[in-house]
């Protein structure tokens, strides 16, 4: 076919006469469709772009503003030196990162064999899924105050204990900070567990079988195939649901407010006192600032120890 679209004739070989051959052409595509076809994946990350912007990126430079101005718009680091000599602020870092170690562990231990235990395919299972994830639906002063009717001195439990004849337990008094504690470790990890589940169980189902089948095709026990084939394989999920669960424990606040009040101060509660309570700003964005630093350090901190590489998913 010549440029002006006609059919030209080509000889064949070992006959007389002639036939139309066809002539290859070349279809590209229009520039303008591969160039909207390169733009697509952009256009869908829009919208959680702008999301983060607004309410994450801006609130988060204007604490880090307000941190750092003093009374006449000018630079300081006087609201961070009034931090580091609050009464409070020490205790509010120790109770905050003890926090940290103690639930986030035990939440991962929990959720990991509640999936494992779904993803086996029990019968009931789908009903234990449904009452395990309860919890999300609750809000976190919600929360506070279901266990707050557990623990209190007439609550269920010293109720119980009272019908039974035995002594009650001031699980909430100011004189035990190891009940109150673990009263809000109890609580947390009621609360916030579920969602370490859910993640590991989409990350369990997006496991392929063939992988376990055949390590026990070649005598690998369960825990052999657990250790081996299925937490290596659970790793970028692992990761994902510690760094959320980490960065909300850093922001633990309305159940510490609801069962102790005062009495066990942490980072979050400090900087709402200092803002609704004492009214400055700048001291409770320091504490902000606090959390957002240590957030992110844990975040570098998980993404460095359990990076999965490329080479590893292929």
């Amino acid at each position: 076919m010549s440029a002006t679209g006609r059919v030209e004739d080509a000889a064949v070989p070992g006959e007389g006469r002639t036939r139309a051959a066809p002539v290859e052409q070349r279809t590209d595509s229009p520039p303008r469709r591969r160039q909207r076809r390169d733009l697509t994946p952009y256009f869908l990350l829009l919208p959680s772009t702008l999301f983060l912007l607004a309410f994450f990126v801006w609130p988060m430079l204007q604490a880090l503003v307000l941190a750092v101005q003093n009374g006449s718009g000018g630079f300081t680091l006087d609201n961070f030196e009034k931090m580091v000599h609050d009464i409070n602020f020490a205790d509010a870092l120790r109770n905050t990162l003890l926090l940290l170690v103690v639930i986030v562990p035990l939440q991962v231990v929990l959720a990991l064999i509640m999936a494992l235990l779904i993803n086996a395919g029990l019968r009931f299972a789908g009903f234990f899924l449904y009452v395990w994830t309860i919890p999300l639906a609750i809000s976190d002063l919600a929360a506070g105050i279901v266990w707050l009717s557990i623990f209190t001195e007439r609550g269920y439990i010293n109720s119980l204990l009272n019908q039974a004849g035995l002594p009650t337990v001031p699980f909430l008094s100011y004189e035990n900070p190891t009940g109150i504690f673990t009263a809000v470790v109890v609580a947390e990890v009621w609360r916030a567990t579920s969602i370490v589940m859910v993640i590991l169980v989409a990350g369990l189902q997006m496991i392929p079988k063939d992988y376990g089948e055949a390590a026990e095709v070649f005598g690998a026990t369960g825990w052999q195939r657990l250790r081996h084939v299925t937490l290596p394989l659970l790793r970028p999920s692992m990761q994902v649901a510690l760094v959320l669960r980490t960065i909300l424990a850093f922001q633990v606040f309305a159940v510490v407010v609801a069962l102790a009040g005062n009495t066990l101060p942490v980072l979050a509660g400090e900087a709402y006192n200092w803002y609704g309570n004492y009214r400055d700003v700048g001291v409770a964005a320091s504490y902000a600032m606090v959390i957002l630093v240590l957030s992110i350090l844990n975040t570098f901190i998980y993404l460095r120890v359990l990076g999965t590489r490329s080479e590893e998913l292929a």
